[in-house]
């Protein structure tokens, strides 16, 4: 866990400016503004990511920016501050792919762990093509199909695969 001070946590209050000082609050240790009362609490944000499947295959997106540069995910994003996850869901996967979906069921929600200085809580969504020309935009650098069962060695997120092995374990009980 970090200290004061260090990231992620504020040495002084974003309200009031006073120094903060560490004092457990909900069974854990957290910086606390004796001079207004806030609290900082560490919470993850929230990343959200459509799944599109052809047949037995998913589509797939190469990261052109960290983290996992060059590597291979679900397209995926972060919710903004008073989106909502559906609508955060499109927007992204469209700046993504060019692609317009129709997002559907929650498929999985995980925790990601995987990048310790940035946890996020991922909400993977079923989505439907609706729209738009297949291109890869924003992070990343290429879009393509792959089969479920010949997945790229390089995948970007430990989530990712988790995912991907709940899907197979599903077309494997269809077919």
């Amino acid at each position: 866990m970090p200290k004061l001070g260090e990231k992620p946590f504020y040495k002084y209050c974003p309200y009031c400016s006073a120094k903060l000082t560490l004092k457990e609050k909900g069974g854990m240790l957290r910086p606390v503004c004796e001079a207004c009362g806030f609290v900082q609490f560490l919470n993850p944000t929230v990343g959200v990511a459509v799944i599109v499947v052809e047949g037995e295959k998913i589509l797939l997106g190469k990261r052109n920016k960290p983290p996992a540069l060059g590597k291979w995910c679900i397209p995926c994003g972060h919710v903004e501050w008073g989106e909502d996850v559906r609508e955060a869901a499109k927007r992204e996967f469209l700046e993504e792919t060019g692609l317009v979906v129709d997002v559907g069921d929650v498929f999985e929600v995980l925790s990601n762990f995987h990048n310790p200085e940035h946890l996020t809580v991922g909400v993977w969504f079923w989505g439907n093509v609706i729209g738009g020309e297949l291109r890869a935009g924003d992070d990343l650098s290429e879009v393509k199909f792959f089969s479920l069962w010949d997945l790229p060695k390089d995948m970007a997120f430990p989530t990712d695969r988790m995912v991907i092995d709940k899907l197979r374990k599903l077309f494997k009980k269809r077919f």
